[in-house]
Order: structure tokens, then sequence, then C-alpha cells
């Protein structure tokens, strides 16, 4: 919660007026039974004229309370939207700062609800308790401090009914907030369905699983359905027993203020005045009963918000080790007996890994499905740390230097290719803001990607969501040419030419041995890693072997093999 009153703060003034402006109204409402009560005991006996001012006097405090609610309504809106904006954006910035290990373990439709529909929930629960969390208090209070101003001996009824009221409501609030909080936990569920069912459309129909996804996404949804009915249950018992307990207080007041009435204690506009009382009590129960609903709602959705923004930042992110200075002629990267284990995995992804490059070289890694060439490249940039041994850029431990700094020194194109809505030219751009049209023309020759920004209509040619007007191809070449714009010091291509041709990808390693940066290509191809300077050869997380092109023909059977059967099937 202290998060969502750090986001209230920029808005203390609106936080302030808008219960100010709602007391206001309250106060006009508690004067109302008053002026009735004067029309009925004083007003009908004393001519026209009496009427007719009690009836302006009426209509004065209808447009005062009018005006006092809106107002009141417009300070609660605007505390409520900007608080709500400043959730989101927290959140997404949160969010960008998670290591690999933190977006992994939470997953994106849990991030996606927290952001839409908890934001939403806490969002309407502030709007609300601005408007009411005060008013239907003073008006429950003030309505019976005027009903003991106009007579004390019926208004013993409030007095009783209150602290039964409260403790009902209270008890249906206790029950409900843990419930809300199952409710969107099964809403995270029902959110990454329909995500990966969207996503793998395709796959889905190509195996005619339609009917099998559409029943487990009923499931899920029957179980949110569950949650919401169980939880809804319990809220709705509020509203009837509040009315269910008003409506036993109206009838004994009726009573008592009846037999007041014969024995001329007070007179009939008394017993109207403590009626509209009682009903006003009413009304703001049942609005106050509603409010907890929101409330309870609010309360689970900024307890999930604040669970997201009190995680750690990524470790990544800052130096965890004492800085180092680069050492000259030292390796442009180094991994010294690497182990790497995934959080929750029950074995080491990769083990005892010892690997190094010089400025310029090119190395290729080799290996199967699942050997662990992804996650050794995914240490350089530290996307994720190393579990033991360690990992170094240009000498230095890559733990002692800050990730923003780290990265600049380092092109990533990952195994999936990623591209944003916009111009090829912006796409571009993401690995240098300011480079000029030449230069992004020059990266994009290096990637081979000319004919596909001429067959596009040029550098300002649009890209539509997940690059989905490109073919894979396409975008893996763009993808090459936008980590090329950063011109970097290491370049790492994550299996990002598989769409590739063999002539255009032999073209492009050819085009890569100009550059002046080292080169780690992750391929399971060997002719995309045959030429390089070093090969390591991995199976199963352990270094097989590790060399040049002929030296592993020449010692291991694995590489061998691998050569063969793709030798094979190329001829």
């Amino acid at each position: 919660m202290n998060h969502l009153f750090s986001c209230l703060k920029r808005y203390r003034k609106e936080a302030i007026l808008s219960p100010l402006f709602k007391l206001l109204e309250a106060g006009m409402e508690l004067l109302v039974p008053l002026v009735v009560k004067a029309i009925l005991n004083e007003g009908i006996g004393s001519g026209k004229m009496y009427i007719v001012h009690a009836f302006l006097v009426l209509a004065a405090f209808a447009v005062a309370g009018l005006g006092f609610a809106l107002t009141a309504q417009y300070f609660a809106a605007k505390a409520a939207v900007g608080t709500g904006a400043e959730l989101r954006s927290r959140l997404f910035a949160k969010m960008q700062s998670f290591s690999f290990t933190q977006i992994d373990e939470m997953g994106a439709s849990s991030m996606l609800t927290r952001m839409t529909s908890d934001v939403e929930k806490t969002q309407t629960g502030i709007n609300m308790t601005l408007r009411l969390l005060l008013r239907s208090p003073i008006v429950v209070f003030g309505a019976t401090a005027m009903a003991f101003v106009v007579d004390a001996g019926s208004a013993y009824v409030f007095l009783g009914l209150i602290p039964i009221l409260a403790i009902a409501v209270f008890a249906v609030m206790a029950v409900c907030i843990p419930k809300y909080r199952k409710v969107q936990e099964d809403l995270d569920g029902v959110y990454l369905s329909a995500r990966e069912n969207l996503t793998g459309a395709r796959v889905i129909r190509a195996f005619r699983l339609e009917e099998k996804e559409s029943d487990a996404f009923s499931k899920k949804s029957d179980r949110l359905r569950r949650a919401q009915e169980r939880v809804g249950r319990a809220a709705a018992v509020t509203g009837p027993l509040t009315f269910a307990l008003v409506n036993a207080a109206v009838v004994l007041l009726i009573g008592v203020g009846a037999l007041r009435v014969d024995g001329g204690a007070i007179a009939q506009g008394d017993v109207v005045a403590l009626y509209s009382y009682l009903a006003l009590i009413l009304v703001e129960l049942v609005k106050f009963a509603n409010l907890i609903v929101t409330v309870s709602k609010a309360v689970s959705s900024a307890k999930r918000i604040g669970a997201v923004l009190d995680m750690a930042e990524e470790p990544q992110t800052t130096a965890t080790v004492p800085a180092e200075e680069p050492k000259d002629g030292a390796a442009a990267f180094a991994f010294e007996d690497v182990v790497f284990t995934y959080a929750g995995a029950g074995a080491p992804a990769l083990q005892h890994v010892s690997l190094s490059a010089g400025r310029g070289e090119t190395v290729g890694i080799l290996g199967g499905t699942g050997s662990g060439k992804s996650t050794l490249v995914k240490l350089l940039p530290r996307f994720y740390e190393a579990t033991e041994g360690r990992v170094t850029v240009a000498g230095q431990d890559v733990r002692a230097v800050p990730a923003e700094r780290l990265r600049a020194r380092i092109g990533y194109v990952p195994q999936k290719t990623v591209l944003f809505t916009g111009t090829i030219a912006e796409n571009l751009r993401w690995g240098n803001p300011s480079a000029t049209d030449e230069e992004l023309m020059r990266a994009v020759e290096l990637a081979q990607a000319a004919d596909v920004v001429e067959g596009k209509g040029g550098l300002s040619a649009p890209v539509e969501q997940e690059g989905r007007n490109l073919s894979g191809g396409q975008r893996q070449r763009l993808a090459i040419a936008r980590a090329l714009v950063k011109k970097p010091e290491i370049l790492i291509l994550d299996d990002s030419a598989s769409a590739l041709d063999y002539a255009t990808d032999a073209r492009l390693r050819a085009a890569l041995r100009t550059l002046d940066c080292t080169v780690l290509v992750v391929s399971q191809r060997v002719a995309s890693v045959m030429h390089a300077d070093r090969i390591l050869l991995l199976d199963e997380g352990h270094v097989a072997d590790s060399g040049t092109h002929a030296e592993l023909l020449a010692r291991s059977p694995l590489y061998r093999e691998i050569y063969a059967s793709q030798t094979e099937v190329r001829s």
C-alpha cells in the first residue's frame, strides 16, 4: 500500500478537496429533514409565504449540493486517474528492470493482469474512497446526532442500529478480501490461455486442436466463474443484510414515534424528520456496503501491484562485484569454468565451460537442441548471471560493469527475431538513435538486407506488429542490421540466420569477416561456423571439443557425425 500512497501524494490537493466538497454536500442533506419538519409542524398553519420561503431554502440546498457533488467528483476522478496512470508507469518501468529469471517466473499474462485489471480496480477503489469513505460515516453519525436534536427519546433506535451494521459490514469485508485475491489469480490463468492461443493459432489449427484448446479454456473460465460466484455470494449478503437491519429499525422507530406523538411528547413533523434521517442512513449504508466491496477488490489488487513493485531489481543492472579497469591485451571476452543453472531447474544447463576470443576473432558455437548454446551467450550481456565461474569482457568481470555500459558494447541478435511497429528506419535506430540514413544503409548492406529495404519501399517503409508483413528471413536480416548499426565491440548472432538460404548465409558470413569486432556465432549448421577462428562444440551443457573446422574433423567423432549428416542432406 506504500506505493499506492506515494503515487497519490502527487494529487494531495485533489485527495483533500474531494472529501471536503462531499462533506459540504452531506451537510446540505442533513439540513433538509429539519426544513421538512418545520414545514409540517409550523408552516402548514402559518400561511403560504412561510411554505414558499421553506421551499426556496430546499431548492438552494439542492443546487448547492449538486455543485458540491460535481466538484467532488471532478477532484476524485482526477486523483484516481492520475494515480492509476502513475501506478501503471511504475509497473512498466519495474518490469523493464526484471531479470530474465524474474520474467520467466512471473509470466507475461500475470504482468498484463497487474497493468490492466489490477490497476483499473485500484483506480476505481480510489475514486469511490475519496467520494464516500468520509461522507458515508459522517452522514450516518450526523444523521444520528440530528435525530437526537429532533427527539432524544426516539433517537436511541439509531444508537442500537449502527454498531450492529458496522459488525456485519466488516465481517463481510474480512471474508471477501482473500476471495478477491483468488479471483485475480484465476484471471491470470484465463489471460495466459487466451494469449497462448492467439499467439499459436496457426499451430493449433495445423494440429486440429481447436476443440481441445476450447475445452481447456472453458475449464479455466469456469474456475474463474466459480471463484467470482463465491465472492459474489459473500458480497451480495451486504446489501440485503443492510436493508433488513435498517427496515427493522424503521419499524421500531415508527412504533416508538407513534407512541410519543400520541403522548404529546413530539409532533408529527418530528416523526417524519426522524424517518428521513433513518432513510438517509439506509442510503448511505448501502453506498458504504458497495464501497466496502469495491475497496476489498482495490486492496487485493493494490497488494498484487505492490508485490511486483517490491521485487528486487534485476541484480545484473548494477555492479555486484568491485569495479575493475579494462586490461590491455586481454581477451575480447572469456568464459572461465562457467556453470549455470536455471532457477528451479534440477540440473545445470552449462557445466564447467571455458572459452575465450581475441579482438576481431570469430567464434562459432555448435551443438544440438538443448546443448546450452543460447544459454551460454546470454551470460555475456548478463541476461543471466553465471552460477559458478566468471565471465569477462576486455578482462573485466561482467558483474563489475553496470548493465547499461556492458550492453552498449555488445550487439545481440536473438533466436526469435523481434521487430516493433513503426518503420524500418525506426527499428534500425534502436541500435543507434542518432545514426544517419547512410549508416543505416551500410548496416543493411552488410546484413544482406538491401533487397528487403528496396522491395518494401525504402527505410521509411512500415513494419507491422512483430514484423508480420515480413518473412522470417527478412526479419532476421533486419535484426542483424539493427545490431550492426550499434557498431558493437562484440556481435552475438544467436542462431539468427536459421531462416536464410545457404547462399545468403554465405554472403552474410563473408561480410561479417570485414567487421572490426569480435563475432560470436551460435548455430546448428556446420556451414555457418566452419570458417570461424575457433569452434566450441557443446553436448548437453558440456564442452565436447573445441578447435578449428579442420581440427575437429580430424579428432571429434561428434563433429564428424554432424558434418556428415548435414553434408549428405545438402547433397
